[in-house]
């Protein structure tokens, strides 16, 4: 018997100020002392995860403990209509496959997906690896390492996507578009991967959707993808309901 046909969309997901309405590094120091030289973010991409392994290890120096990191994380906010189109894909788990990849950390994304009741909607989680040691302290790692000159040290995303995709192909797996949703500077790297029959959901207003239209004004054409600008993941949603209508 033949097993069940493969989805349809690969719909890429950022995590930080996408999925949340925050960014998570700023929501689990709020609050909190830091002495001065971790008060403020390094200048230059590259330095920014090594920065937040010294915060995180600081707060664990001081006593933060794990259960208090999670409670951070699960009560970040939900970017506006997240929930909305969460509940519209999980009504088309077999048309839509879904992946996250994120400069954020692996403890703080899963503690949140978990709380929103939404980890199951995920096929893969690709973020900077976080656990806890022998004391209880949050360690961060960088994700790997890669050769593109735009992007942080620690990830290249356009580098995770296309290794994703490839991965797939080799299984068998061809999607009929790619769907990328975010907002940041890092994802317009990957973004700009996308080929005409796939869409860029940028943000409204934030550095992914800016860097976008500088794109399309200095080349016209260059950036392949339809783009979708969004205020809220509702519109992401009427979207994808359009799609289906096309295409089911």
């Amino acid at each position: 018997m033949a097993g069940p046909r493969p989805p349809r969309f690969l719909l890429v997901f950022d995590f930080d100020e996408t999925i949340v309405d925050e960014n998570s590094d700023d929501s689990v120091v709020r609050g909190r002392a830091l002495p001065e030289p971790l008060r403020q973010s390094p200048a230059g991409g590259g330095s920014y995860n090594e920065h937040m392994r010294r915060v995180l290890a600081f707060l664990g120096e001081q006593g933060v403990r794990p259960a208090e990191l999670r409670a951070a994380y699960e009560n970040i906010p939900l970017a506006p209509g997240m929930a909305e189109l969460f509940q519209l894909l999980a009504k088309h788990q077999e048309l839509f496959e879904l992946v996250l990849i994120s400069d954020a950390n692996t403890f703080g994304i899963e503690a949140k997906l978990r709380h929103a009741g939404a980890r199951s909607l995920f096929r893969k989680v690709f973020s900077n690896p976080a656990s806890l040691d022998r004391r209880g302290v949050l360690t961060l790692g960088p994700y790997h390492s890669h050769k593109c000159l735009r992007c942080p040290a620690n990830m290249c995303k356009a580098k995770i996507l296309g290794e994703y995709l490839a991965e797939r192909a080799r299984e068998d797996v061809e999607f009929q578009r790619v769907l990328y949703v975010g907002d940041g500077a890092n994802d317009f790297c990957p973004a700009g991967t996308l080929t005409a029959a796939d869409v860029a959901f940028p943000r409204k207003g934030y550095p992914m959707h800016r860097l976008i239209q500088e794109s399309q004004e200095k080349q016209p054409g260059a950036f392949q993808a339809a783009v979708v600008p969004w205020e809220s993941a509702v519109e992401v949603a009427r979207y994808l309901q359009e799609l289906l209508r096309k295409k089911c």
